[in-house]
């Protein structure tokens, strides 16, 4: 089976689409149906579901995804090897980050990591942390950038950079003036939780735990799995929440919403760095896992320096 046919057949599946799979592999689509058919023939059965209104995989089609996706990252990690071999890093990282950290911190790191190597390319994913640890530990992932930790043994984790959380209520609110509220008083406001599996939810249900309040106290009227999306919910009044002090910046900034200390309580948290255990990253990868957590120590020598000044 050629690698280009099993590329072109993973992003069918991936993406579910034979005209959006053509986009992601600079092909049109005809040319992307006859590399399914040519595979197809080869293998004596069809591989792709046509009659849905989605591209589905067969029952055997799921099969060959499974090795199809192996069968490219060893080929991509091959590639890589012979390029660092001859003094030069070339390939993609395929990155999985929560919504904070994906947003906020990594696009800025990558930019930074490209300036040092022009001839890397990137792929970030953006989904909850749940979602990120299992394409990581998948293989489909090559490491993860998570907002929460639990008990998962196929896993390193390693924490890096940090994000504190904040209570968050449009700049109407009675409480937007206050210098702090206590956390008894949230039990009585509506609040709007991100979903679960998100890192953020986790972090908040942790926290309200170890304050003696189970998370079903609060008088939950949404449950949103955008952070941009609980933002416009808090300016339209549908209640409060808990977000990142980073995913707020602008809004606080330009007066639309504001941040409360709750009173007594640590709203701190790190990030975690993953990658699936007894697995060696490919070439690329490992100079990227070596950059963040060389960039998390000068953040760190940085924030030293500057409370000595």
């Amino acid at each position: 089976m050629e690698i280009r046919k099993l590329e072109v057949f993973c992003k069918v599946v991936e993406l579910k689409s034979f005209t959006r799979a053509a986009e992601a592999v600079l092909l049109s689509q005809p040319t992307v149906s006859e590399h399914i058919r040519s595979l197809e023939e080869e293998l004596g059965q069809r591989v792709i579901d046509r009659l849905g209104r989605e591209a589905e995989p067969t029952p055997v089609g799921r099969i060959l995804y499974k090795y199809a996706a192996r069968m490219l990252r060893l080929h991509r990690e091959a590639i890589e090897s012979v390029e660092k071999y001859g003094g030069k890093l070339v390939g993609r990282i395929v990155i999985g980050s929560g919504t904070i950290p994906g947003t906020y911190i990594l696009p800025g790191l990558i930019g930074k990591f490209r300036k040092q190597h022009s001839s890397i390319k990137a792929t970030l994913r953006i989904a909850g942390s749940q979602l990120i640890a299992t394409e990581v530990l998948s293989g489909k992932l090559d490491l993860g950038v998570v907002g929460a930790r639990w008990n998962e043994k196929g896993l390193e984790w390693h924490e890096i950079f940090s994000d504190r959380l904040a209570l968050v209520v449009r700049t109407e609110h009675p409480w937007a003036e206050r210098k702090g509220i206590n956390l008894n008083e949230l039990k009585k406001e509506p609040f709007i939780f991100r979903e679960n599996g998100s890192g953020t939810r986790k972090v908040i249900d942790k926290i309200l735990e170890d304050n003696g309040i189970n998370s079903t106290a609060l008088q939950e009227v949404a449950e949103i799995g955008s952070t941009a999306a609980i933002k416009e919910a808090i300016k339209t009044g549908v209640g409060v929440s808990i977000l990142s002090d980073k995913s707020v910046e602008h809004e606080v900034d330009c007066g639309v919403l504001a941040t409360i200390p709750i009173e007594g309580v640590e709203f701190e948290r790190p990030f975690y760095l993953i990658r699936r255990k007894n697995r060696e990253l490919s070439p690329v990868a490992a100079v990227f896992w070596e950059y963040l957590r060389l960039e998390d120590r000068v953040s760190d020598s940085q924030i030293v320096g500057g409370d000595d000044m």
